[in-house]
């Protein structure tokens, strides 16, 4: 079957570690990750990886993506500079194109009005709160949360994020979503069998 790509956003100062998970089995899983930039120059993650991406923000069209993935960074809580991602945020959701956001992307949405009238998480209520959006009796205390195509989730749960974006995408249901989380996310021995049998029978 042919899946159109995700599109990971990679900018100055992303959060490499939190979105591994996603992408590293959506691609197991047939989907072509497209990393997006604010241009086609090089950025650096947190942790000094040098990306070049494949497209720059301004050309990715909800049309031609099955997600956007919007990491946290540094540059989230320091400036306007990422707000670009935002608003792409909005045009993919406007579209019906689901959008998955982590960490200091959850804020990033929060000033877009995107958190307004969606359940979502983030690290803490008050960092949201901080924003001065206008969302917080819709902050739910959860690992990940998912709310009409809206993927939210704080900086200690890639693997919750993760989970939520197969099950919105259909990549994994049922026992095996529920193995996958328990193996990486409780290292549970007993769940690899479960995965193994998945696959083989798939």
């Amino acid at each position: 079957m042919s899946r159109k790509p995700v599109h990971l956003a990679v900018y100055d100062t992303y959060a490499d570690w939190e979105t591994g998970h996603a992408t590293a089995y959506l691609a197991r899983a047939g989907y072509e990750i497209r990393t997006a930039g604010p241009s086609r120059e090089p950025v650096s993650s947190i942790g000094g990886l040098r990306v070049q991406p494949a497209c720059a923000l301004d050309d990715v069209r909800p049309s031609e993506s099955s997600l956007l993935i919007l990491p946290g960074a540094d540059l989230w809580d320091t400036g306007d500079d990422l707000a670009p991602f935002a608003r792409k945020a909005r045009e993919f959701l406007d579209a019906g194109v689901p959008v998955a956001a982590i960490c200091g992307a959850t804020a990033g949405l929060a000033r877009e009005g995107l958190l307004d009238d969606r359940e979502h998480t983030s690290a803490v209520p008050f960092y949201l709160a901080a924003t001065g959006y206008g969302g917080g009796e819709r902050y739910v205390d959860a690992d990940a949360v998912t709310d009409r195509g809206l993927i939210t989730a704080g900086p200690t749960e890639p693997v919750a994020f993760a989970r939520e974006i197969f099950r919105l995408l259909g990549v994994y249901e049922g026992e095996v979503l529920d193995a996958w989380y328990r193996l990486f996310h409780d290292s549970d021995a007993e769940a690899y069998a479960v995965l193994e049998k998945a696959q083989a029978s798939g």
